[in-house]
């Protein structure tokens, strides 16, 4: 099985990219998703981050309010850094299992999507890492059009994350989603059929 590294800032087109190559036939694994397994109330990394955190960034029911979580993090680089030294290994061993599962299974190509995938701390590495870039000004009108966050929230969540260049220097594909959806969707699938070729 070929495991694919996806990744990609805030707004840069990645969630896309992995629809597309979902509809080509990938299998995706979404780390968000295992993020929120890995934090669920009574889980180990949920004592821990409340441990670090307080008990502030809890909802009604108890559980992580990631929003507010968010506003701590996403401001301030140690405190980002204590919580991916908490959340990351976690997130790494339920996405080894995984992993494991589709592999029994026969799955050909796992893309793994992930926003995080090259901070430090990861203990994983794909086979290869494909990356999805825009533009800041085209990034800052995609999160715009999504609401939720103010300008600056989305500014501040912007210079939390590697730049573009940084991901560029360790990726094996680059996808620049600035154009059109036709048009993304048709360097996605370029890369596919190339990808196939090295299976």
């Amino acid at each position: 099985m070929k495991v694919i590294g996806l990744t990609g800032g805030i707004g840069s087109g990645k969630s896309t990219v992995a629809k597309i190559l979902e509809e080509m036939g990938a299998t995706i694994v979404d780390m968000d998703s295992l993020g929120h397994e890995a934090v669920k109330k009574g889980s180990w990394a949920w004592e821990s981050i409340v441990r670090e955190f307080g008990e502030e960034i809890l909802a009604a029911d108890s559980e992580i309010d990631r929003a507010r979580l968010g506003k701590i993090v996403f401001n301030d680089k140690k405190a980002l850094s204590r919580l991916n030294r908490i959340v990351h290994p976690e997130i790494d061993r339920l996405l080894k299992a995984g992993l494991e599962e589709h592999r029994r299974r026969g799955v050909k190509v796992a893309v793994v999507e992930a926003a995080a995938m090259l901070e430090a701390g990861r203990e994983y590495k794909p086979d290869e890492l494909w990356v999805t870039v825009a533009p800041r000004d085209t990034v800052l009108r995609r999160i715009a059009g999504r609401g939720g966050l103010s300008e600056k929230e989305a500014r501040a969540r912007i210079k939390s994350q590697l730049s573009n260049e940084e991901r560029r220097r360790h990726a094996d594909v680059v996808i620049d989603t600035d154009g059109t959806l036709a048009e993304t969707r048709a360097k996605v699938v370029k890369e596919w059929e190339e990808l196939l070729k090295r299976l």
